[in-house]
């Protein structure tokens, strides 16, 4: 029968059906009309529907013609491939299942029903059953039963029958035949493609967990790997070039359906399902053979070259690219070895990085310049892009004609300065590991070919070196190391004590940094940050180096004498209590032994008793003024901070000429090799002593020396070190005095002076005897803009708690508490003393100083200093006079947009402070007498804090100003509530000044355009 002839008789089949359907009384006669065509398409065992019907209709289905096999596929195909399958498809959706479908037997709804789609032309079936997931309810149809009968054939079609994998193999077989050609291939597995891939989204919402689209797209996936399984090597003929790809439909519909699932976020599902695959493979091949003969066996597997042509039919450059990342972080999952990881991208990519510049350019550009991976794999990505050789190969110059190249560029980016202080600190880290592992193969003969490379690493060795990260300076140390190798072996150039041995960490301890937690508060996160922090641990380590020197001085004089005209020195008198009982025993036993005490000896030979103690500051200036006498100006070190807190009455006189004196002696050229450490932390704890007991006169001289010419930039950090000591230890400071009942002018708007408790704490009133509150943090998976306090209560008077402590006493044991308390905070007074001076000059460039450029280790520094003095004043009306000129200062251009993310993160810190020093109530007041400074500063604050989060790449930044916008908006909040209070007791309600009713309050994510 001719083409022509046949497609009319399938018309007039379909026609005759859908007529018999529509005048059908009877369930029977539907299945018996059905059974008659589809006995002319499908190969049918007409008795397994017999049974399920009627006699009447029985001999009907049994005596229908069965053609021959030749017969039945011309059928096949002219009723797919013509307008008999369309036409009959939808008569089945829209008629028979909403009517009829529900009275078929399970036999019949299977080879009389769903047989014209479980066995029919996949592209065909998929292109009319998807447009009915979104049928909508026209001329009374019952959409529902439409949809969901839709999506049951669409699982049993493409999922249970493995209908994606027959996609395939139809566009993979001849093309002219099935009436494609070269020229409507590539468009008709682009539209079954978009259309197979649109499924999950048109599904309705729990629906079938079949369609959802993990699921579904992991089943898809799984089908299309399984065609290298099958080893067909009729998908690899003729397919050595990228034209003659476009010619292979089942390796293009398979790059199709891999970019258009990549494209909706699951790049990482395919990864997992391919490299398992491919390092199985690659493991076989390695175990067969050794590894010159790995590449031969690789090609000559078809299951192999199916999976690399797989890769190559992707032609999507952002699809490859995140394949790419996924394959290469799926490898580090699996524990791949160096030759296994390298043989998997041969396989995947070998053929792309030879015929596609794009895949080179991302490989060898994007991977080492952009992204950032963990170490393995950039070893990975040198090694197969790079080296482009396995790894153990000898790697020679003229083996590797790209790799000067690529290190060149890899010099050029690292050396630049701006690149320094604006990448974030991973980016850098990775680079410098990408630099110094192609340095540790290269030869001197290849970097002397390399123009300009010394001068510019060299460059970038000393601007990491100027950093104040320990990080940045040690990928300087590294990458000096193995510069120094390449120019002598023999003679390589340790900058920092961690670069020892042959092997280099160039992780730079990133796998064992602790990331910072979100609930963490700002000013506790910012000290472990980079920022300069005070030493937990620095009393520990005062007590002991004083015990150390009582010993030792103990130790020189074997024996005691009393002599009453002995001259005592005031600052030993603060050592009685740090000399052990052990020792006192010894002197008496030494003083008590006449023998021994009898004994003569040469004085002449003890010339440590000749030494005279410094009794006097003026003696210990005197001492320090000698810098030829380096013993003496050590042990004036060794006295001053003691001598200092004794308080004498010269103390107010020498002040200012100890802090010069201090400041000015150079620790270095008096300390042993090694000891200079020892040195610099006595001489700033007797700054630290001398500017708590006497804050004017050392602040004063302080100041001017901290923008002094005659000053280097570690003598203005070591300033800057010491006034933030100092501010924390007098704000630490307790004082006991009368305990004063709040009145309405303390209580109202500005807490009493002895109050140091934050603003956004609840109130300490209560139950008597109970703690403090603290910070509970979240366990939400989303950020928490408001906090959680709690607090221990004591027992009730009727609880009794078990021990073996009593206390028995008469009075109530909170009648001393009622009466007397403790005044922690000694700063206030000083705080303009330390702060206003400080904050004059720092924009100003004078002969060897420049805070805003050159010196912007010691701006870091002030800024964290004045955030301290602000932290250190909360709660405190001080605090709300300073915070207006210390905001000034902040929202200066030069200062809040640095280019040096140290700077940035320290105007962050200073910028948190301010919003906890400052009462919310302040800001009401303030707002209902008209001053609108502090308000104005404070939504700076805001909003440059959320330019931060929005465009800063410094990932410490960010979550410093995320913190920041956290408190503003609890500031917020209070200070509405506040203004509410005030505005409500205020019987005559006046009238706001013009200038507050001009004045906005921002709460973050509460205020929308």
């Amino acid at each position: 029968m001719e083409k022509r002839e046949l497609e009319g008789a399938v018309v007039s089949k379909v026609r005759e059906v859908i007529s018999s359907i529509t005048n059908a009384k009877h369930v029977d006669e539907v299945v018996s009309a059905l059974h008659s065509i589809a006995a002319l398409l499908f190969p049918l065992d007409s008795s397994l529907i017999s049974g399920s019907i009627e006699e009447c209709y029985r001999d009907k289905v049994l005596r229908v013609k069965i053609p021959s096999d030749e017969e039945r596929h011309d059928w096949w195909d002219a009723f797919y491939r013509g307008v008999g399958f369309p036409t009959l498809a939808r008569f089945l959706l829209l008629d028979v299942a909403p009517n009829w479908l529900v009275c078929f037997s399970i036999s019949a709804q299977k080879h009389a029903y769903d047989v014209f789609f479980s066995h029919g032309l996949v592209s065909e079936v998929v292109q009319i059953l998807v447009p009915f997931l979104q049928q909508n309810g026209s001329d009374g149809l019952d959409v529902s039963n439409v949809v969901s009968n839709s999506e049951r054939l669409l699982v049993l079609c493409l999922l249970e029958n493995n209908g994606v994998l027959q996609l395939a193999r139809e566009f993979g077989g001849p093309f002219e035949s099935k009436g494609f050609t070269n020229e409507r291939i590539r468009p008709a597995v682009s539209r079954v493609a978009q259309i197979v891939a649109s499924i999950p989204d048109k599904a309705r919402m729990n629906t079938l967990t079949s369609l959802s689209s993990h699921v579904f797209f992991k089943q898809i996936i799984v089908q299309l790997l399984s065609l290298a399984e099958e080893r067909d090597m009729n998908l690899l003929e003729k397919v050595d070039t990228l034209d003659e790809m476009d010619k292979n439909g089942a390796l293009l519909f398979v790059g199709e359906m891999f970019s258009r699932i990549s494209r909706r976020g699951f790049s990482e599902l395919l990864s997992s399902e391919l490299v398992p695959r491919v390092l199985r493979l690659v493991k076989k091949c390695l175990s067969s053979s050794n590894h010159s003969s790995t590449k031969e066996l690789l090609e000559s597997n078809p299951e192999s070259m199916c999976c690399s042509r797989m890769m190559e039919a992707i032609r999507d450059p952002y699809i490859i690219e995140r394949i790419s990342e996924q394959i290469l972080h799926q490898l580090a999952t699996h524990h791949a070895d160096d030759v296994q990881a390298y043989w998997v991208l041969w396989l995947l990519f070998h053929r792309n990085l030879k015929m596609q510049a794009s895949i080179r350019s991302m490989f060898v550009d994007k991977f080492l310049l952009w992204k950032v991976f963990p170490i393995t794999c950039l070893k990975w990505i040198l090694q197969f892009a790079v080296h482009e050789c396995p790894p153990g190969n000898s790697m020679s110059g003229h083996d590797r004609p790209r790799f000067s190249n690529i290190v060149e560029r890899l010099v050029t980016a690292w050396s630049k300065k701006e690149f320094v202080q604006t990448a974030p600190i991973e980016q850098q880290a990775y680079i410098s590991a990408a630099l110094g592992l192609s340095l540790e193969t290269m030869s001197k003969e290849e970097l002397d070919g390399m123009k300009d490379s010394m001068h510019l690493i060299l460059q970038g060795v000393s601007c990491r070196l100027e950093s104040p990260n320990d990080l940045v300076r040690k990928m300087a140390s590294n990458v000096a190391l193995v510069f120094s190798k390449i120019i002598d072996p023999k003679n390589p150039l340790y900058l920092d004590d961690s670069c020892c041995g042959e092997t280099i960490d160039w992780e730079f301890g990133f796998s064992a940094l602790k990331k910072p937690h979100c609930g963490e508060k700002i000013v506790e996160r910012t000290k472990t940050s980079e920022l300069p922090s005070i030493d937990k641990d620095s009393d520990f380590s005062v007590n002991k180096e004083r015990s150390i020197s009582v010993k030792s001085k103990k130790k020189l004089l074997n024996f005691d004498t009393l002599d009453p005209d002995e001259i005592i020195d005031p600052a030993s008198l603060n050592l009685e209590s740090d000399i052990d009982d052990d020792d006192d025993c010894a002197s008496e036993n030494s003083y008590s032994s006449s023998d021994s005490s009898l004994q003569p000896y040469d004085l002449t030979d003890d010339y440590s008793d000749l030494k005279r103690n410094f009794t006097q500051l003026t003696d210990i200036v005197a001492a320090l003024r000698k810098s030829d006498d380096a013993e003496g100006v050590e042990r004036a070190l060794d006295v001053a901070e003691k001598l200092i807190r004794a308080s004498p009455d010269e103390l107010k006189h020498s002040a200012r000429d100890l802090t010069r004196t201090l400041v000015q002696v150079r620790c270095s050229d008096i300390s042993l090799e090694g000891a200079e450490d020892s040195a610099e932390e006595k001489r700033q704890r007797a700054l630290v002593a001398l500017t708590v007991t006497s804050p004017f006169e050392s602040l004063e001289t302080l100041n001017n020396l901290l923008y002094s010419p005659n000053v280097d930039i570690s003598q203005r950090i070591m300033i800057l070190d010491v006034m933030t000591e100092a501010a924390q230890e007098l704000a630490e400071s307790k004082i006991l005095k009368p305990k004063q009942p709040p009145t309405r002018e303390t209580s109202s708007l500005i807490s009493v002076v002895s109050d140091t408790r934050p603003w956004f704490l609840p109130s300490s009133q209560g139950t008597p005897g109970a703690s403090s509150w603290k910070e509970v943090s979240g366990t939400g998976a989303f950020q928490n803009w408001s906090n959680t306090y709690e607090r221990e209560l004591p027992l009730k008077p009727n609880q009794v708690m078990k021990g073996k402590t009593r206390r028995w006493n008469l009075r109530s044991p909170f009648a001393e508490q009622n009466q007397m308390e403790f005044s922690h905070n000694k700063f206030p007074m000083y705080a303009a003393a330390f702060m206003l001076p400080a904050m004059e000059g720092y924009d100003k460039k004078r002969h060897g100083v420049d805070l805003l450029g050159r010196d912007f280790i010691v701006l870091g520094k002030l800024i964290y200093m004045l955030g301290i003095c602000m932290k250190s004043v909360a709660m405190h009306p001080e605090a709300s006079v300073l915070a207006p000129s210390l905001l000034d200062m902040l929202k200066s251009r030069e200062v809040c947009h640095h280019k040096e993310a140290y700077v940035r993160r320290a105007v962050l810190f200073a910028a948190s402070c301010v919003l906890v020093a400052v009462h919310p109530t302040f800001i009401s007041s303030a707002l209902l007498e008209g001053n609108v400074e502090i308000a104005s500063g404070l939504e700076w604050i805001c909003t440059w804090a959320f330019d931060v989060v929005e465009s800063d790449t410094d990932r410490e930044c960010y979550m410093m100003a995320t913190k920041c916008l956290q408190l503003h908006a609890e500031m917020a909040l209070q200070t509405s509530r506040a203004l509410e209070s005030a505005k409500s007791s205020f019987k005559s309600s006046p009238a706001l000044p013009s200038d507050a009713s001009k004045v906005t309050i921002k709460i973050p994510y509460l205020n929308k355009d």
